[in-house]
């Protein structure tokens, strides 16, 4: 299993991983260039909800979809707010988010479908995106897991909603992490160390690692862990192991450009 970067064209990258089947699911984690917005947001920006011009945004969607073979007015996205909180999207949903950052489907940080016809897409720079897929019952999940969403097992809640809605079984799903902050480049303070360490007894130490007097915070790690320990095996996991602070030529990271930035999409459409 691996993450490759790809040049799609006019400058345009789009990641994948390529535990996930091309035939069923087109999914992509976009990369900085190729689009119109000015610095701090140059130049791909997908995001509506950080001061850069709207109209700059939608060409940039416009461009990285129609890249990745998919229609941008068929977006449906979601207002994210570090929770826990998962909404399931229709068919009908398409275009939710697409130009109007109050027109998104929720507040919520995880959607889940089992609709062809609709982009599912989330923002971030930095947090990880997880991507799940159930292939016996062709349904799509992208979970946005920071810090705290990770503490609070989002992804596995959004795997028992795929449960839930669609029949989906742990043992089945193919799940992949996408380029994120490392461990190396993300410390956090003790209060943080110490909620990962009691929410997480088993393998806190393989997520909280002390290095030359600094917290480090291991977040491809606790998703994995989580998604293991709540039945996916660990060949149905892929880690993209890129990291976003590392390689800002590019990523977008709110951490090295003091919260003013752009965001990268990922993004998942069932065919």
């Amino acid at each position: 299993m691996s993450f490759v970067l790809k040049h799609l064209r006019d400058n345009l990258w789009s990641g994948s991983l390529d535990i996930f089947p091309e035939d069923r699911l087109i999914h992509g984690f976009s990369a900085r260039q190729g689009g119109v917005s000015p610095v701090p947001f140059d130049t791909l920006n997908m995001a509506l909800h950080v001061g850069d011009e709207p109209s700059n945004v939608w060409e940039n969607r416009r461009r990285y979809f129609a890249a990745l073979g998919l229609d941008a007015e068929r977006i449906c996205t979601i207002r994210q707010i570090h929770g826990t909180e998962i909404v399931r999207a229709f068919r009908r949903d398409a275009g939710r988010g697409a130009h109007d950052y109050a027109d998104a489907l929720a507040d919520a940080d995880a959607v889940i479908t089992n609709d062809s016809g609709v982009a599912l897409m989330l923002c971030y720079a930095d947090c990880v995106p997880v991507l799940l897929y159930d292939p016996v019952h062709n349904a799509a999940g992208i979970v946005h897991a920071g810090w705290k969403g990770s503490l609070e097992r989002i992804a596995v809640k959004t795997l028992a909603r795929m449960g839930e809605e669609f029949g989906t079984v742990a043992s089945d799903v193919l799940a992949g992490i996408g380029p994120s902050i490392g461990a190396g480049c993300y410390t956090v303070g003790r209060e943080v160390a110490d909620r990962f360490h009691a929410a997480f007894p088993r393998y806190a130490e393989k997520i909280v690692q002390d290095q030359d007097g600094e917290i480090h915070l291991d977040l491809w790690t606790a998703n994995t862990m989580q998604l293991i320990e709540a039945g996916l095996t660990e060949r149905n996991i892929d880690q993209a192991g890129i990291c976003t602070s590392c390689d800002r030529n590019f990523f977008y990271s709110y951490r090295a450009a003091d919260g003013r930035t752009g965001r990268l999409a990922a993004v998942m459409e069932l065919r």
